[in-house]
């Protein structure tokens, strides 16, 4: 019988195609047989290597640890995209939509383990702000190198976020709702550039405490087109009564990690500010003179088997008149943002990671600036929906506001937001 050619061709193929599958299971074994080695005499050798090229991890952002170990770097970014709709008395209601935060951040170790960097810049419009002729772009947020001899103690340089209240402490991508309560846009001391010291002594499962310190210049982040003549002091106390929480769960809010043990956080703050050249220390705008400030801090944090509960109150004051005018036309002032307020927050995170969440503020302005500024009451209820923690998470809230002037008028605003918070 003659064999039609499309039979040997189809035979010839499948022949081959049976010596190349083979060899590539030959060639698998082979490299199987080989890592299993190489893992072998890695664990015997510290001195071998696996490959040449850098180690790579993906936990926190994307970590990158050079063969040598001499160094390591993390990278991570986040992003805020929300949409609001606004409606203030007395003004025009309408919506607004904005990329609010865009943040990219490296850390890591140069070295040696024990020295450590953390770099954060910022790129949304709230975040920079507007250019301004003259003045410097907002785009760095952190930079700062700490020495880190065991962990007990940190030591740092640079510009980074002072040991001041809890809620600005913690990430802005670790909130349960949208942003920071009204007192911390007021009375926060926020991120500055000098040095650090923090002594920490936390245990899971009894009594701990932190104390930190910083010396500072007190005029906020990037500022270099002045002679600073003042310093900031700021000293804190951290106190766990019942132990650390999970996962160092005082660096964000809400009880995603469902404590099995209830949890509680006592801290306080304080700091003086000597010649401060800003409305609110480290933040605002610049005053015709320089003012000496003082800001009290203190913070409580819960948290129980899906329970959390915060409240903090803030406080600024200055020895002298808070008002300051423009010595060249007397119409114009400019005044330090004194006063004191009260903030009360309280959620449920259901096992579903659906979350609800209460907050109540006051705020009352010193009464240098009583006829400058209104008191204001504060209520926001939000809905969070968790998909992988704070770094992915959809949130909605709504917020009221009443204010009230010192000739006795009210006005009420309030809005209603939506938003997306991604990560990695």
């Amino acid at each position: 019988m003659i064999s039609h050619p499309f039979t040997k061709a189809m035979s010839c193929k499948c022949s081959s195609f049976k010596l190349v599958f083979f060899f590539l299971l030959l060639l698998l074994n082979f490299q199987s047989y080989g890592q299993k080695d190489l893992f072998k005499k890695s664990k015997e050798n510290n001195d071998l290597k696996l490959s040449t090229l850098p180690y790579y991890s993906f936990g926190k952002g994307i970590g990158i640890t050079s063969p040598d170990s001499l160094y390591q770097l993390n990278i991570r970014f986040r992003m805020q995209n929300r949409i609001s709709y606004m409606d203030n008395e007395g003004g025009d209601s309408g919506y607004d939509a904005q990329v609010r935060r865009l943040r990219l951040r490296f850390d890591g170790f140069i070295g040696s383990p024990k020295i450590l960097y953390a770099i954060q810049l910022s790129f949304a419009p709230g975040d920079v702000g507007e250019i301004v002729e003259g003045e410097n772009l907002n785009v760095i947020r952190d930079a700062v190198l700490m020495y880190r001899p065991n962990k007990n103690w940190n030591f740092s340089f640079g510009q980074t976020k002072l040991p001041g209240n809890r809620q600005r402490v913690n990430s802005s991508g670790a909130l349960q709702l949208t942003d920071r309560t009204i007192n911390n846009a007021k009375f926060t001391i926020d991120r500055d550039f000098g040095f650090q010291i923090h002594n920490l002594h936390e245990h899971e499962d009894r009594f701990s405490y932190n104390l930190k310190g910083a010396v500072s210049t007190g005029e906020g982040r990037n500022v270099t087109d002045k002679v600073d003549q003042g310093v900031a002091l700021t000293g804190k106390v951290e106190l766990f009564p019942f132990g650390s929480f999970l996962r160092d769960g005082t660096t964000f809010e809400g009880d995603l990690m469902r404590e099995k043990r209830p949890k509680l956080l006592l801290s306080g703050a304080f700091q003086q500010n000597n010649n401060a050249q800003r409305t609110q220390g480290q933040l605002g705008s610049d005053l015709f003179e320089k003012r000496t400030m003082q800001s009290v801090l203190l913070d409580m944090m819960f948290k129980y088997n899906g329970w959390a509960a915060m409240t903090s109150y803030m406080s600024r004051t200055t020895d002298q008149n808070a008002v300051t005018v423009n010595p060249l036309d007397s119409s114009q002032k400019k005044y330090v943002f004194v006063g004191h307020g009260f903030d009360y927050q309280l959620s449920y995170c259901f096992p579903s990671n659906y979350e609800v969440i209460g907050r109540y503020s006051t705020q009352n302005v010193g009464k240098d600036i009583q006829a400058l500024t209104p008191n204001t009451q504060q209520f926001s209820l939000g809905v969070t929906r968790y998909f992988w923690q704070h770094t992915f998470k959809l949130q909605s809230e709504i917020n009221y506001d009443t204010l009230t002037y010192f000739n006795g008028q009210t006005k009420n605003n309030w809005y209603l937001r939506f938003q997306v918070e991604i990560g990695i």
